[in-house]
């Protein structure tokens, strides 16, 4: 299903409110941001303390410049009384069946690796073989709620049961979601912020100082003890390149790869 947002009245303080906020995340003056998107700082101080009503094209070139996300795009038209521009589609629409194909094809073809796909809270919206093999490691209460990479990560129930290396992954997993939390302004992402402190392991571990890094290796892996074989892992991350839909910007497909022979048998074996 395609869906837009009703249509709201215009509450120019409302544009001014969110232009700023998202010129300041960037750390962009009035001068950069008017200068890149053609319009006079004057102007762009006049649309931030609502004295100046911006067109809805005005608004567009404006969000380009400041790198904002379609749905916050949308939210900015939308407050300032025009139609949203970019369609929010379920992934399981037909429209979207080349999306799903691409993205199947990706997950599929990458086993015995985990793969998944993520939406923009970073739950798993469709997982591999290998990734569903490895949720079995999780308590059966966590596997009942939504499949948040963040919650499963840390939750002292979850996969930091068996990450050997909890102290450097769950430090990076912890900076990885501040990063999104603080990047987004999302509330939900902030909250879940808020649960994954709470959990004693995670506390425990912010008590503790920080480790000092090694001066070996290229990348901090993620290392798992599990049934007796001891995993190290890496991932990447990829996206839809141009997407002019919400759910398609929003979507994002993580890959873990082995980061060492050693893992690489054993995920096989785990295959097989």
């Amino acid at each position: 299903m395609r869906t837009h947002p009703p249509v709201a009245a215009a509450t120019p303080n409302r544009v001014g409110e969110l232009l700023r906020a998202w010129r300041t995340r960037g750390r962009l003056s009035q001068l950069e941001v008017g200068l890149t998107a053609g319009v006079s700082s004057r102007h762009l101080s006049f649309i931030e303390t609502g004295r100046a009503r911006a067109s809805a094209e005005l608004l567009v070139a404006l969000a380009d410049v400041l790198d904002m996300p379609l749905r916050e795009r949308n939210a900015l038209l939308l407050a300032a009384g025009f139609a949203p521009r970019y369609a929010q589609t379920d992934l399981a629409a037909p429209s979207m069946a080349a999306m799903q194909q691409a993205i199947t094809r990706v997950l599929d073809a990458h086993d015995p690796y985990p793969g998944i796909a993520l939406d923009r809270h970073w739950n798993v919206a469709v997982a591999n073989a290998a990734a569903q093999r490895m949720l079995g490691v999780v308590a059966p209460e966590l596997r009942a709620l939504p499949h948040n990479v963040f919650r499963l990560g840390l939750h002292p129930q979850g996969i930091a049961a068996v990450t050997a290396n909890f102290d450097e992954w769950g430090r990076h997993m912890l900076r990885e979601l501040q990063r999104l939390a603080e990047g987004s302004a999302d509330e939900m992402l902030t909250a879940l912020l808020d649960e994954v402190r709470a959990y004693p392991n995670v506390q425990a571990l912010l008590a503790r100082p920080a480790a000092v890094p090694s001066e070996h290796g290229l990348i901090v892996p993620c290392v798992l003890d599990i049934a007796g074989r001891r995993l190290a892992l890496f991932t990447t991350l990829a996206t839809f390149g141009s997407p002019r839909d919400v759910t398609l910007a929003e979507l994002t497909v993580e890959l873990f790869y082995p980061a060492d022979a050693a893992t690489e048998a054993a995920l096989r074996a785990m295959a097989s």
